[in-house]
């Protein structure tokens, strides 16, 4: 949903009428994830794809259908004989689309606008969209400072307000979206709970050309890029307008002092060893999830001696990934960068890096169900949920 934010934020402050359509339901195989949204403005200007072309047509009507009749509705696509020759998914998997009105003044406009916000502040948050119930429809959203209260007032129950209220909090720092299910069976209420933590952060060592194109492939993929080297002379902001921030610090200073998470990719590309000892000393014994450095093996084979020597043990050596990147084939700077960022995409989403066509079964494969829901909403206020409410799913 990420991807349609800017454009309906800003339709948002212009007070002009439209209308999400949002992924909330997926069987078998779907093109796009849970969440992935489009908008269309009554004139029929449209953002984003709720699929990869297949239905977006049959969605784009029953947009401006919502935006003419100001209600929300679901819909389920999916493929058969009998449907093969209308909107239906050529993939073979069933999806559920909710379409809802965002009118000027609404609680829609306002949730949109403040997730919007907290997103450009940095702030972590979770959007729920209300996709069952007498409720369909709303949004809730809830952030660190405050909670969308107007939207909460729509949820009834008190017992299961609180529960969708402590669960969407859990929600903010995570990674996938979540269905959450409430109530009873005569009366169910199911959320679609879509976390928005913070960026995902890149950290570039060194102002090479190879940083150049890394910096732009990398803000083009959704990360904060940090480009950081003591040398004004290469690390002229004009050198890097993608970068959000060009910081002209020792490395292993700067690395120090910043913020660090499992979100946070670190990438040494120069071969100064003032630079890259120090900096992967730092950083290989950080919570980064991803530490590369560049080089030859040769490179790579001096590194890890004077690593050694600087202190760092075997075991946090073993994070280092170096020489860095896939085995791509490539050897322009562009090239490089993919091959960087295509290893940063592997080593997060837990992928092994094969051809496509060498895999069998789904090319998006569910995430493990646990044994045992992270959390049960409800639980904690002592709910009393009919079999099956309250459980949730990982998407």
């Amino acid at each position: 949903m990420r991807e349609i934010l800017d454009p309906a934020a800003a339709w948002v402050a212009e007070e002009r009428q439209f209308a999400l359509a949002v992924l909330v339901s997926a069987q078998a195989s779907s093109p796009r994830e849970l969440g992935a949204a489009m908008i269309v403005d009554a004139g029929g200007v449209v953002f984003g794809n709720v699929s990869a072309g297949c239905v977006d047509g049959d969605v784009h009507d029953l947009c401006l259908q919502a935006i003419e009749t100001g209600e929300s509705t679901r819909v389920r696509y999916g493929i058969s004989e009998e449907t093969a020759f209308e909107a239906g998914l050529s993939c073979g998997g069933v999806i559920d689309v909710l379409v809802l009105p965002v009118l000027p003044g609404s609680t829609a406009a306002a949730a949109i606008a403040d997730l919007h916000a907290a997103i450009l502040r940095r702030e972590p948050c979770a959007l729920g969209i209300v996709t069952a119930g007498t409720t369909r429809g709303a949004l809730v959203l809830t952030r660190e400072d405050a909670d969308a209260e107007a939207d909460l007032r729509l949820v009834t129950d008190s017992g299961i307000r609180a529960a969708l209220t402590g669960d969407l909090k859990r929600l903010r720092t995570d990674a996938h979206a979540l269905t959450l299910r409430y109530g009873t069976d005569v009366d169910p209420l199911e959320v679609l709970g879509l976390p928005f933590p913070h960026a995902p952060r890149l950290i570039i060592i060194g102002a090479v050309e190879f940083s150049v194109a890394l910096s732009r492939l990398g803000a083009a993929s959704g990360f904060e890029v940090t480009v950081c080297d003591p040398r004004d002379a290469f690390a002229a902001p004009a050198r890097f307008p993608d970068a959000h921030e060009v910081v002209h610090e020792w490395p292993h200073d700067y690395l120090t002092r910043t913020p660090i998470d499992a979100r946070t990719a670190i990438c040494v590309l120069t071969h100064d060893p003032r630079f890259d000892v120090p900096a992967l000393s730092i950083a290989l014994r950080s919570p980064a999830g991803y530490v590369g450095a560049m080089g030859s093996r040769r490179t790579h084979d001096d590194r890890a001696r004077r690593l050694r020597e600087a202190g760092v043990t075997d075991a946090e050596a073993e994070h280092l990934r170096s020489p860095i990147g896939l085995a791509l084939g490539g050897r322009t700077p562009e090239e490089t960068a993919l091959s960087i960022l295509a290893e940063i995409v592997m080593v997060r989403s837990g992928g092994r890096g094969g051809a496509l066509r060498d895999t069998t079964g789904p090319v998006h494969p569910a995430l493990t169900t646990p044994d045992e829901p992270r959390f049960q909403p409800g639980a904690e206020e002592g709910i009393a949920c009919a079999p099956g409410a309250g459980v949730v799913m990982p998407r």
